[in-house]
């Protein structure tokens, strides 16, 4: 079996994340916001995995978003 290598961490602070988790069929669609940047991600989850890993996996989505973006910004 392959192990998986954690992903690397982001330099983006995130002192706030809003969370909104919908069932949908077999899957829970997850929403994490950050209410300071207005920046919003979707994540699908598997709904048997617990609401602490959910949450780590869309704020670390989220984090890799707001990174995006500013380097984006910064290097039009």
């Amino acid at each position: 079996m392959m192990r998986r290598r954690p992903p690397a961490r982001s330099n983006v602070p995130l002192p706030e994340v809003l969370f909104e988790m919908r069932r949908v069929g077999n899957v829970l669609r997850v929403n994490a916001i950050d209410p300071r940047t207005g920046t919003e991600v979707v994540t699908i989850a598997d709904p048997k995995q617990s609401q602490r890993v959910i949450k780590t996996i869309a704020a670390r989505k989220l984090a890799y978003v707001i990174e995006k973006n500013r380097k984006k910004h910064l290097n039009p």
